[in-house]
């Protein structure tokens, strides 16, 4: 199992460095293509706000600024692409089979990005998201929340900085959830070529099903030699305590499913999937 196509998602400029290049670090460890995508607002979808009792003409200069809008933000992710490139001598090329070089390409498309991204996540092995970017809630990332519900592919949360290497030492959040056993699945690759695998799982986040403990040999048989570790909740918080164990290990990817519990209720109370994505430092693999 390998992964060869890769396909980053870009909204803005604020994470999208960052986001570029760790799926540019991903891409040259397995050789691998990137498809650079950014969906553009359709100026029509604001056609239905007509209902509303505004005029025909209010419409339409609505539409005018949010095509002018939009195309100015393709624009600015465009360059940030081409500039990337340049810089890191990205080779261009359409995917295709490699031979040992990584490749990535740029597309913009118009439509609903939720839509259009889960609909491309499906003939990707991984989608690269960036961070959220600062000022903005978690749950606003609809290109992430598109991959995790809605493409039954994984996703990888690139950090708000740039990683240096990725998948050397990898921990697995550990719930015994059918999340976090999907997460596992798609991690293979990675435990497979890591130097250092931990098994983090704690009596606070263990849900119904096999224990960390349990995991081990599973992971054996696939020739994986790893660790069990327990870690403790950090000031009440599930989360806080889980990057505390991945920083003491000293992780540069962090495994785990997500929200064992329904978003809204992550959204509401809060969780350690949501701890997670506002908090981490370093990539994170999620499935749900």
């Amino acid at each position: 199992m390998a992964i060869r196509k890769l396909l980053l998602p870009l909204t803005g400029t604020a994470a999208g460095e960052a986001a570029l290049s760790t799926a540019m670090i991903t891409a040259r460890i397995w050789s691998a293509h990137v498809s650079a995508l950014h969906v553009r607002v359709d100026s029509r979808d604001v056609a239905p706000l007509a209902g509303e009792g505004l005029s025909g003409a209010m419409i339409e200069d609505m539409m005018s600024a949010t095509e002018k809008e939009s195309s100015e933000r393709a624009h600015a992710v465009r360059a940030l692409f081409d500039r990337f490139a340049a810089e890191h001598d990205v080779i261009i090329a359409a995917p295709r089979p490699t031979e040992g070089d990584a490749t990535a390409s740029f597309d913009a498309v118009t439509g609903r990005e939720e839509e259009l991204v889960a609909q491309l996540a499906r003939l990707a092995d991984l989608t690269v998201v960036p961070h959220t970017e600062a000022g903005e809630d978690v749950s606003s990332s609809d290109a992430l929340h598109a991959v995790l519900f809605d493409s039954g592919r994984p996703v990888l949360i690139a950090p708000q900085i740039a990683p240096a290497n990725i998948g050397t030492r990898v921990c697995i959040a550990w719930n015994g959830t059918a999340e976090a056993a999907a997460a596992v699945l798609a991690a293979l690759p990675w435990l497979q070529r890591a130097n250092a695998v931990r098994v983090l799982g704690a009596d606070d986040y263990q849900r119904r099903g096999p224990a960390a403990d349990e995991l081990i040999p599973y992971l054996a048989l696939h020739g994986i030699d790893a660790e069990a570790a327990r870690f403790r909740s950090l000031n009440n918080s599930v989360g806080a305590g889980l990057l505390g164990a991945v920083r003491e290990f000293g992780a540069d990817l962090l495994t785990m499913g997500a929200y064992s519990h329904s978003r809204l209720r992550q959204l509401i109370l809060g969780g350690v999937t949501r701890h997670v994505l506002e908090h981490a430092s370093l990539p994170v693999l999620m499935c749900r």
